[in-house]
C-alpha cells in the first residue's frame, strides 16, 4: 500500500461484530459514495470515470449472477452494524478470487475481514487455494506475501495487467 495511503489507517478493534450480506441488501447510497471514493478509485484501475446508479445497478446484478452461477459471490461487509466495503470471494478465470474494498475509514479492519473470508475459503467452502489479482501500480506487497501468498504470474483484464498471487490452504 502506498504511504498516503497507511496514514489514514485505524488499529484492528477488538470484539467487533463482523457481518457479511449480499450487496443486494446496501444502501445504494453508501456503495456509490465508497465507488467514488477518491482513494479507493485509485485501487480499481478498471473502473474508469463516475460510478453512476445504473452502473451500481448493474454491478450488483453481475455480482449476484455470480451466486446463481457458482454458489458463492462477493458480499458487503458490516462491521457493529456499519456499513465498512465490499469482496470477499468471487470466480475469476477457474479460481476462487478474493477482493476487499474498504471505505478508507476502515481500511484498519481489513486483517480482521480477511481472517473472517480465509476461514469461509478453507474450512466451510473447502477450497485449496485463492487467489487475488493486484493491478500492477500496487508495488508495496509485503503484508501480502507475510500472509503466505507467493506471486503467480502476470495476467490481463480488459488490457490491464495485473499480478496474481495465490494462497495455499496449506500455507495459511
Amino acid at each position: 500500500m502506498d504511504k498516503d495511503l497507511i496514514e489514514p489507517m485505524v488499529k484492528e478493534r477488538v470484539n467487533m461484530n463482523i457481518e457479511f450480506k449480499r450487496l443486494n441488501q446496501v444502501n445504494a447510497a453508501d456503495l456509490l459514495l465508497l465507488m467514488n471514493h477518491e482513494l479507493v478509485r485509485r485501487q480499481m484501475p478498471l473502473f474508469k470515470g463516475e460510478f453512476t446508479g445504473q452502473d451500481l445497478d448493474n454491478f450488483i446484478a453481475a455480482k449476484e449472477q455470480l451466486w446463481t452461477n457458482f454458489g458463492y459471490g462477493p458480499w458487503a461487509f458490516y462491521v457493529d452494524d456499519a456499513f465498512v466495503g465490499w469482496g470477499g470471494l468471487q470466480p475469476e478465470s477457474g479460481e476462487a478470487d478474493l477482493a476487499m474494498v474498504l471505505h478508507p475509514d476502515h481500511w484498519g479492519l481489513g486483517k480482521s475481514i480477511y481472517t473472517k473470508i480465509i476461514e469461509q475459503a478453507f474450512n466451510e467452502m473447502g477450497l485449496d487455494s485463492i487467489t487475488i489479482l493486484l493491478p500492477q501500480t500496487r508495488t508495496k506487497v509485503k503484508g501480502l506475501l507475510r500472509l503466505g501468498f507467493q506471486e503467480e504470474g502476470k495476467v490481463q483484464i480488459q488490457r490491464v495487467p495485473f499480478v496474481r498471487y495465490r494462497l495455499l490452504k496449506k500455507s495459511y
